[in-house]
């Protein structure tokens, strides 16, 4: 039976709610008003809290841990920030989100450097929020709130994307069991 990690039911709930959540952000981004700013709010707090007990009750590869850890941490702060002062928020919110999308975007990146079963995923992810902190940081003045209600849908959809193909991207043959026909032990070459 092969090394493939199994994934409990709440956890593909959580990536589907992610996905869903963005994509309902996406849609709304247009019509910004302080009742979605509100909605942005509590959206990033549940996303980010679940996404950080998700991180700690599921302690997969270090990779994994630590980008859902830091992801769920950062969304779950910023969803504080917009519901404590709506209005001061959505110019907090944005400081907030393009530094955010910069440091995941730096570890994830970093991390598909040294974490070889997710190399690909991580490297994407991670690019894409690096470009979206960029966007936000140097456009801060004129980055409206439909601009960041569509970076922070795109953020929230990719974290929700990263769960649900982390699960089903798992390296094979790591069940402790070696490959058939691979030599194992101390004495054991690789060939000629």
């Amino acid at each position: 039976m092969g090394g493939t990690t199994k994934r409990s039911a709440w956890e593909i709930v959580l990536a589907v709610l992610l996905i869903l959540g963005g994509a309902f952000l996406l849609s709304n981004a247009v019509a910004a008003t302080l009742l979605s700013i509100l909605l942005i709010g509590w959206t990033i707090l549940v996303g980010g809290v679940l996404l950080v007990v998700r991180a700690i009750m599921k302690r997969e590869s270090a990779g994994v841990f630590w980008s859902a850890l830091l992801g769920g941490a950062v969304l779950a702060v910023l969803g504080l920030v917009v519901l404590r002062n709506p209005v001061v928020g959505a110019a907090t919110l944005t400081l907030l989100a393009g530094a955010m999308f910069l440091v995941v975007g730096g570890v994830r990146v970093v991390l598909a450097i040294q974490v070889p079963g997710h190399r690909i995923l991580l490297a994407i992810s991670g690019l894409v929020s690096l470009v979206m902190g960029l966007i936000v940081l140097f456009n801060f003045t004129a980055a409206t709130l439909t601009l960041l209600g569509i970076l922070l849908g795109i953020q929230m959809l990719g974290e929700g994307i990263v769960l649900l193909l982390a699960g089903r991207m798992a390296p094979r043959g790591t069940g402790g069991r070696a490959a058939a026909g691979t030599p194992v032990g101390p004495g054991a070459t690789s060939g000629t």
